[in-house]
């Protein structure tokens, strides 16, 4: 009886027809994040939240792994505790979007897909800028 209470309770949905693209989707998001935080370009912690969310909808034991994984679990858990993105993640992400509109803005895309872009990446920018950065660690 023990065993049942330490499991993850059923996604919402668990037999319904998108499980597998959640699934899927929540593995791409895996491997984009580990390489985020392995590239300095790229930000991993975003991928992360969303891998969660899809694990939430197809797998409870591949959310537990990611949620209680010891190096990429705790931002994802801040995330859901208090919608928290740490100040240091923050200026990455805000750097790596004015680096991606410069770039855009640079390359032969016509105009409107300028201005798409930068509408996208300011409102982007203006969520994570906003996000609380949580409770200060000691270290």
């Amino acid at each position: 009886m023990s065993e049942t209470s330490a499991r993850p309770p059923e996604p919402p949905n668990a037999g319904g027809a998108f499980r597998p693209l959640y699934l899927a989707a929540g593995l791409v998001f895996v491997a984009l994040g580990i390489a985020g935080y392995i590239l300095p370009v790229m930000p991993g912690t975003v991928f992360l939240i969303l891998a969660a969310g899809c694990f939430a909808r197809s797998s409870p034991r591949l959310e537990h792994w990611l949620v209680t994984h010891p190096k990429l679990g705790p931002t994802v858990v801040a995330w859901r505790k208090t919608g928290a993105i740490p100040r240091p993640i923050k200026l990455v992400a805000i750097i790596s979007m004015a680096i991606s509109m410069t770039l855009v803005c640079l390359s032969p895309a016509p105009v409107w897909v300028d201005w798409l872009v930068a509408a996208i990446l300011v409102g982007s920018a203006l969520f994570v800028g906003t996000r609380p950065a949580g409770p200060r660690t000691a270290g």
